[in-house]
């Protein structure tokens, strides 16, 4: 194919839309391609079950950033979403990263653009910022620390009780970590839609209907469903719940992707996907975490696009905020 057809292609779609040989054997050509390119494939547990398992990691944002950081590969295929991306390429200014999709974008990111952030910032001259991993390269550059859900409190924590602190871009997490900390941070109004869909009414049915189920959140959820959960935690900390836990039924308020895993580690018990207050549409889904395909990653391996790119003063400046964060978080 002509590159100015995928250059076309790119801008129109955001991924590479060519025909696929339909007898083509699509996971062990992207094995072969990844070991021909010297390749690793870095994938979050909200995608497809079947993109997680073709992926040489899989994992939380934190997980992520830590494999990214650690890896020896020429190029980082980052099955995920853009921040996602950004962050490997933050870490890896001289390697070369690609996503399946550019238009794999996060609803918590957008929900703080930079321009905006830089206003509200300047009303608190005397506050230190924690930014949460969901955040585009942007507004990492006016971050004194990065966290994820896995290491918020231990990050927020790292402070003295004195310093005054903003939290962005997510307020369910800050409002959480503030509850537990006894802080009084000043949070940013933004939230993940998936996290803010939940019903707390068709959860406490589901509930009532299934007694003997444990009710597990994710941080992002808001207030109202937490209060409802026997275990709040990151992803991986649900993981490793569920793993734990004598129970053996649960239900789940976080992206549906993390079932694939649950249901691996724990094929004996049952997992159920909190419910939604639009019975109509699937909404325990990132629409933008569905964006990956086995057919993009395929295309995206095969013609070494599209790479994230960032300027390099972008780079230089949000990468102090995340390696802060990995060292505390070794």
């Amino acid at each position: 194919m002509e590159q100015l057809q995928i250059n076309q292609m790119l801008e129109e779609k955001g991924y590479i839309d060519e025909p696929i040989d339909p007898k083509m054997k699509l996971v062990e050509e992207i094995k072969r391609l990844k070991e021909e390119k010297n390749a690793v494939i870095l994938s979050h547990f909200y995608v497809d079950g079947d993109l997680q398992d073709i992926a040489d990691y899989v994992g939380d944002s934190l997980g992520l950033a830590q494999a990214a950081a650690n890896t020896e590969a020429e190029l980082i295929v980052f099955v995920g979403v853009h921040f996602m991306a950004e962050t490997a390429k933050i870490i890896n200014p001289n390697k070369k990263v690609i996503l399946p999709d550019l238009k794999a974008s996060c609803s918590l990111a957008e929900s703080a653009p930079a321009d905006k952030f830089a206003e509200f910032k300047v009303q608190y001259p005397d506050h230190k910022v924690i930014t949460y991993i969901n955040a585009t390269a942007a507004l990492k550059t006016m971050t004194d620390i990065v966290c994820t859900s896995a290491n918020a409190k231990q990050i927020v924590e790292s402070f003295p009780k004195e310093q005054k602190l903003i939290f962005a871009p997510d307020k369910n997490l800050g409002g959480y970590i503030n509850s537990i900390t006894g802080r009084e941070m000043v949070l940013w109004d933004g939230a993940c839609m998936v996290h803010e869909q939940y019903s707390v009414e068709k959860i406490i049915d589901l509930m009532d209907k299934n007694p003997e189920a444990e009710f597990i959140a994710h941080p992002e959820c808001e207030k109202p469903v937490l209060l409802l959960a026997k275990h709040i935690g990151s992803t991986t900390a649900l993981l490793n719940y569920v793993k734990k836990s004598e129970a053996k039924k649960f239900i789940v308020a976080t992206e549906s992707g993390i079932l694939h895993q649950m249901t691996k580690a724990c094929p004996d018990k049952i997992f159920i996907p909190a419910p939604s207050a639009d019975s109509t549409c699937a909404c325990n889904d990132c629409s933008y975490m569905k964006l990956n395909s086995l057919q993009k990653l395929y295309t995206c391996l095969k013609h070494e696009l599209p790479e994230v790119t960032l300027p390099e003063d972008v780079i230089e400046k949000a990468r102090i905020p995340i390696q802060r964060m990995l060292e505390i978080s070794k």
